[in-house]
């Protein structure tokens, strides 16, 4: 893909995400989309082909799979409590920056044939990625041995929960107003505790 043809999509990606999360998936129309990023519907439709094609290239494209794939690569250092503050704290850095493409996954994916397989895309990876990272601690000897599939699900439970908590703008108060890097340490602390030899 050329620069411009790139620059094009991602235009057309983020005034998807804008739109909808406003205004909702079917009160935008692919018109709307392609004049907010200052495009020809034609051009959308070009790169798309459809409206829903484009809200799942959009979750493709900014979501937080390809990120945490490069953490999991190359930012680890084999700690235990640091590594899971750097994953936790990208986690929540990611979530929050894509705040509305969470209001839109929530919102759309029963009405969308086929969006929720694809939403769930990312939390499957990261659970993969943090399950064989346990595996890999626990035969260092850096971690218990028991069951890092459940240990991976249960800390990314407990940080999509303190997302859900934090969700400002979106209308709805917290249960809890406890500081988000407080939460981190703390339950990183706590973790670690649970699962350290």
């Amino acid at each position: 893909m050329s620069g411009s043809s790139s620059s094009s999509s991602d235009k057309l990606l983020l005034a998807a995400i804008d739109l909808i999360a406003d205004k909702g998936y079917k009160c935008v129309t692919t018109k709307e989309i392609a004049a907010a990023a200052g495009l020809s519907e034609m051009t959308l439709f070009r790169h798309f082909g459809s409206k829903q094609n484009l809200l799942e290239s959009a979750f493709d494209r900014f979501h937080y799979a390809g990120e945490m794939r490069k953490l999991f690569a190359e930012k680890l250092v084999w700690e235990l409590e640091t590594d899971l503050l750097l994953i936790s704290r990208t986690y929540h850095d990611i979530m929050n920056r894509n705040r509305k493409m969470i209001q839109i996954s929530l919102k759309e994916s029963v009405s969308l044939p086929g969006f929720r397989e694809k939403t769930q895309r990312h939390p499957r990876q990261l659970r993969e990625f943090l399950t064989e990272y346990f595996v890999k601690m626990a035969e260092r000897g850096k971690m218990v041995s028991a069951n890092p599939e459940l240990h991976a699900v249960s800390f990314m439970w407990m940080n999509y929960g303190a997302f859900m908590n934090n969700r400002d703008g979106w209308g709805e108060g917290t249960f809890a107003d406890i500081p988000l890097d407080d939460f981190i340490r703390e339950s990183v602390k706590v973790f670690v505790k649970a699962l350290t030899p």
